[in-house]
This record gives structure tokens, sequence and C-alpha cells, in this order.
């Protein structure tokens, strides 16, 4: 399986992916969404742990099952939990996560690891 961002393809790492959905208190607001996606983009050229990613928005796929109610997806992978531990620690995070949360009402998190 292979995850694209903007400028590359990386083989995509099973052994703990971590999925970021978040909620734009305004998601109508485009200077609100211009600011939240340049910080996020900013963090993650800058990030030494978060190698692999995808940032995404709704598909908009009208199945009863689908929550489309987020504004933004992060979907990151990790080699190991202790380096998405590292990740978590990240002086690029902290600054992402000061410069963008005035943006956000919520944020839910969904880790896992691969099977064996």
């Amino acid at each position: 399986m292979q995850a694209q961002n903007q400028t590359t393809t990386t083989e995509f790492d099973s052994h703990f992916v971590h999925n970021v959905y978040f909620w734009l208190k305004n998601p109508e607001n485009k200077q609100d969404r211009a600011d939240f996606e340049a910080s996020l983009k900013k963090f993650l050229k800058s990030s030494k742990y978060a190698k692999t990613h995808f940032i995404g928005t709704p598909a908009e796929t009208p199945r009863e099952v689908v929550d489309n109610s987020w504004t933004y997806s992060l979907v990151l992978t990790f080699p190991s939990k202790e380096i998405q531990a590292k990740y978590q620690d990240e002086d690029v995070h902290h600054v992402f996560i000061d410069e963008s949360e005035h943006l956000w009402e919520r944020v839910q998190v969904y880790d896992s690891v691969g099977l064996e």
C-alpha cells in the first residue's frame, strides 16, 4: 500500500497509525481553512518523526455508516509506538497546536497498531 503526500510517495508503515480528525469552529471560513492548512503543512514539513502522512477532507460518501461531520483528517504512520511518543513531544508539534487550536472546536484521535 502506498501513501502519497504533496511531493513524494512513501511506503505505508503499518506498525503504528495515528488518525486525527479536526472539526473547525468555522469550517466555511476560507481564511481559517487557509491558516489551518498552512500551519499543518509547515508542521509536517518540519517534523523529524512524521514521515508518512496524508491530509484529507470528507469524501462526502452518502452512506449511513460514514461520518462526514469533520473538517480535516490527518493520517500519520510511524515505525513504532515509541517513535510516535517522540512525535507527541516534538517542539514543532506543540507549535502547531499553539498556532491552530483556536481554530478547532474538537479533535478526535484514533491510534492503531498493525496485525502481525
